[in-house]
């Protein structure tokens, strides 16, 4: 194939902003609603006492980012892994800077910005942001320069510059330029008569400086690189170019007459995060879809140019954007390496992970047919608990749902969206569901950031069916995972529950480590029950017998938690404290942590993203352990495990451990009712803090270093490999069994 007939334009998302998976969103952006400043007890911490007990949390999400950076760097991961995460990087960075670097420039120039918990003033951390983040980029643009391209280059996978082609690889480009990107391209002028473009977040852009022959006077043009074409044209042989390349180089096509003076790329990253308060259902969704639109034209807050820029262009830039120094990051080409996800998409497996095929969970496997497991009568000899991407979603929790759909004696099915894919099998069940006749309630969060308008889609297409569709409580985004099924049965009314940590999302369940419970414990179904009936009615039931709800109880329900651990611990009974999350930041939760650590309790925590807890500092925080681990699948569980005198208490669900998750969400932790299911989390906890599992260590100075290898030069264990190998070994010992059983 031609490289003109291979080059044609992607379908959906930009291929240069990469697909809408799970890579994109290593660390969804926080709320950005100005939290108020935290009291400590009065029977905890005195004034003066401590007072830098709190790590800043703008500065530990950069600190996570370069957790991200060092897979990248790391030489013993696959090659295209390294690829993908830079590309993960560089679209980390970018959702920080479009959320969180806006919201606190925001506050600052409202004059609402307050003193951060860590004792930092907003503009202090600003300039500390700016700072490290800038380090980082360039961090990052080294290790492809100088490590991943010279890499790729030996595995016969090569990215090149336009001064590296040939003069076949040339012709092929100008054919293709003339053929296809050139009728797409509209040049921009600056001038008295032209007013200085509105330039799109996130759009990569040649900044053109041109001389009229006739007049020796220079003009500036901005081209905007058309988002519909893939980023690195590929040239064949698996050589690529950057499209900014091609462009550039054909410029006189676009500017017949003129002198080209100069080309360089840049970038402007935007503020967009949605500002949205609207009571009325139909209101909200109308005024989401205004806020959308507005979105696109938020103000810069970053702007990144090629390291060779022209000075005066540079100038023309920073005045007309309105960007500060600080807020210009200078750096080699090419730019937005979140184009890397096509590199690392290539069919090389050879440079990937070896290929994992999630099973299906031994109690939900067929033994003796190829037909599916009846997961109605599953789950009638036992409650599931399933860890997914091990155990698979398609095979569990999506058959769940497409069963029920289908079975006559199911009388209606409840469930909450956050995020799904684009062509969702959950979504075609529920449709389905409510045309068969059966009642099918759907709480729609329409305001999860960066998915508002799939979510609008999918609203408006479960509506049309006719389901029950409801956007959930004012004030409060609808962040818990539910689902239920009410099944008619001859011993009466049965309702069937699913409670997980992450979302119905076929397509990241195979990429996001989570837990969900698939129960029909009659006190849980109960719950639910309820909480479905506080989403969709009047009802304000905030008693529950065996979930802890945001935002009235699970803060509260974690510190009687932390508390009676304490007590346990001076009585002389085992007590320990273990938390999974991705991010750890309230401070009300953080300090009864300390207070427990002061008592003498173990307390370990297992942080993938965002920790404001200061470990090991003496007389605070001596027996508290943090490590995080990152790696092939977005570790996204939440776990909160309780010793309780050696009977645990544990709970799973879609809470973190920050304000927004614990005041301005509706969330659930559910407690597991089963000892199985609490001993299989228990051993996974034991495995991620063992010393010989792989991580990294949070400092007290919160530095994170990274364990890679034991005292004697052996590697350290990988959890999620670990758990790939136990699996499979699983599958195949179930394989060998059925023939014999069959």
């Amino acid at each position: 194939m031609s490289t003109t007939e291979s080059f044609t334009p992607a379908t959906g998302n930009a291929p240069d902003e990469g697909p809408q998976d799970p890579s994109l969103r290593v660390v969804p952006a926080e709320s950005f609603d100005v939290d108020p400043p935290y009291q400590p007890r009065e029977d905890a911490f005195g004034e003066g006492e401590h007072p830098d007990r709190f790590l800043d949390r703008e500065l530990s999400w950069l600190r996570f980012n370069q957790r991200v950076l060092e897979l990248a760097e790391d030489e013993s991961l696959p090659l295209l892994e390294r690829a993908r995460f830079l590309a993960i990087f560089a679209s980390n960075l970018d959702e920080f800077f479009m959320v969180r670097v806006a919201g606190l420039k925001r506050r600052i120039a409202a004059g609402v910005a307050v003193q951060a918990a860590s004792g930092l003033m907003p503009r202090d951390v600003l300039e500390q942001i700016w700072r490290v983040s800038a380090e980082l980029a360039s961090r990052h643009a080294r290790c492809f320069r100088e490590h991943v391209v010279p890499a790729l280059a030996e595995e016969g996978i090569q990215l090149v510059r336009w001064s590296d082609l040939d003069a076949d690889e040339q012709k092929q480009c100008k054919k293709l330029f003339k053929a296809r990107v050139f009728p797409v391209l509209t040049p921009l002028a600056v001038d008295p008569a032209h007013p200085f473009p509105y330039i799109s977040g996130l759009s990569l852009n040649l900044a053109v400086l041109v001389r009229n022959p006739k007049t020796d006077k220079e003009h500036f043009a901005r081209v905007k690189v058309p988002p519909i074409f893939t980023r690195f044209v590929p040239l064949g042989n698996q050589r690529f170019v950057p499209l900014e390349d091609v462009i550039g180089e054909h410029l006189k096509r676009l500017f017949p007459g003129m002198e080209i003076l100069s080309v360089a790329t840049f970038r402007v990253t935007r503020n967009e995060d949605l500002e949205v308060e609207e009571d009325d259902a139909e209101n909200l969704l109308k005024a989401l879809e205004k806020e959308l639109l507005r979105r696109r034209f938020g103000p810069p807050v970053r702007l990144e140019v090629e390291e060779d820029i022209d000075a005066h262009v540079l100038e023309l830039l920073t005045s007309e954007l309105g960007v500060t120094e600080a807020e210009v990051f200078r750096l080699p080409g090419p730019l937005d390496l979140r184009g890397l996800h096509g590199i690392a998409d290539l069919d090389r497996q050879d440079l990937k992970y070896p290929n994992f095929l999630p099973s299906t969970h031994s109690l939900l496997a067929p033994v003796e047919s190829a037909s599916p497991v009846d997961v109605f009568k599953a789950l009638q000899r036992s409650d599931v608990l399933l860890h997914h991407p091990y155990d698979s979603f398609s095979t569990s929790v999506q058959r769940f749902i497409e069963q029920a759909a289908a079975d006559p004696q199911v009388l209606a099915i409840k469930q909450t969206l956050y995020r799904t894919s684009g062509d969702s099998p959950i979504i075609d069940a529920l449709v389905d569901a409510a045309e068969s006749g059966k009642q099918v309630l759907v709480i729609v969060e329409i305001k999860a950031r960066f998915d508002e308008q799939a979510n609008i889609r999918w609203a408006r297409k479960l509506e049309h069916a006719g389901c029950h569709v409801v956007y959930g409580l004012v004030g409060l985004k609808t962040h818990c995972k539910l689902s239920m099924v009410v099944r008619d049965e001859p011993d009466g009314i049965k309702r069937y529950t699913h409670i997980g940590t992450g979302n119905y999302n076929p397509k990241t369940a195979r990429l996001y480590e989570d837990f969900g419970l698939l129960t029909t414990d009659e006190a849980i179904g109960e719950d639910v029950a309820h909480l479905f009936n506080n989403l969709s009615g009047y009802s304000r039931n905030a008693s529950y017998a065996e979930l802890m709800v945001a935002p009235d109880s699970v803060r509260s329900g974690l510190i009687e938690l932390i508390r009676a651990e304490v007590a346990h611990h001076r009585e002389g009974r085992p007590a320990r404290i273990r938390i999974k999350a991705n991010s750890i930041v309230d401070e009300a939760l953080i300090d009864e942590l300390y207070l427990a650590s002061r008592a003498g309790v173990p307390v370990d925590l297992l942080i993938r993203g965002i920790c404001a807890v200061r470990p090991g500092v003496p007389g605070l925080s001596e027996t508290i352990r943090v490590r995080s681990v990152l790696g092939r699948y977005l570790e996204h569980s939440r776990i909160m495990w309780f010793e309780n005198d050696g009977d645990p208490a544990v709970y799973i669900g879609s809470a973190d451990l920050m304000h927004r998750n614990l005041d301005r969400r509706v969330e659930v932790l559910v407690k597991l009712p089963v000892r199985s299911a609490v001993e299989e989390v228990g051993d996974l906890l034991d495995l991620a803090f063992d010393d010989g599992t792989a991580g990294w260590e949070l400092g007290p100075d919160g530095e994170w270093t990274q364990l890679r290898a034991a005292d004697d030069g052996r590697p350290l264990r990988n959890l999620q490999e670990h758990l790939i190998s136990i699996h499979r070994h699983r599958r195949r010992a179930r394989a060998r069994r059925a023939p014999r059983e069959g």
